[in-house]
């Protein structure tokens, strides 16, 4: 994934589009407040100002909310994870980097081990995650167990 944080402006590529809080909070089903506390909450890199001071957002920042909103709904991470692995993430891209500029191989095998101790970081979260609801799956099935044996019980009587 790139980040907004790595890109600087190319002269030799197109102006990039740039949309208004409002129009992200629209596209992806998100308050303006919500944009504004993932910004403060360090989730999204300082959003480009115009000469008026207002927020414009790019694509990839388009798509970094996006990601975010992901990790939040589907798999129900706090933003205290989702901090630790977006950061791991940004970290992982800029290990990359280097690795592609690094021409030393004791080099390039430290950056590697490094890539794996984020890629760790982030399977430990999502691990986490599916124990937590594996355990809770486990405790509605055994519910559920409870009450087929109470209905036949009843049944029976």
């Amino acid at each position: 994934m790139t980040h907004p944080e790595d890109i600087s402006p190319d002269p030799h590529k197109a102006e990039a589009t740039y949309y208004t809080i409002e129009q992200v909070a629209t596209r992806t089903q998100l308050t303006k407040r919500t944009l504004r506390y993932y910004e403060e909450m360090e989730l999204l890199p300082q959003a480009e100002r115009t000469e008026g001071n207002y927020r414009r957002y790019t694509e990839d920042d388009l798509q970094r909310i996006l990601y975010i909103k992901s990790l939040r709904e589907l798999l129900g991470f706090s933003l205290g994870d989702i901090r630790k692995f977006l950061q791991a993430e940004d970290e992982r891209e800029q290990v990359r980097t280097a690795f592609l500029q690094q021409t030393d191989v004791q080099q390039k095998i430290a950056q590697l081990d490094r890539a794996d101790e984020l890629i760790q970081e982030q399977l430990t979260l999502v691990e986490q995650k599916i124990n937590g609801l594996e355990q809770m799956r486990h405790q509605l099935l055994q519910r559920l167990e409870k009450h087929t044996h109470k209905r036949s019980i009843l049944q029976n009587s």
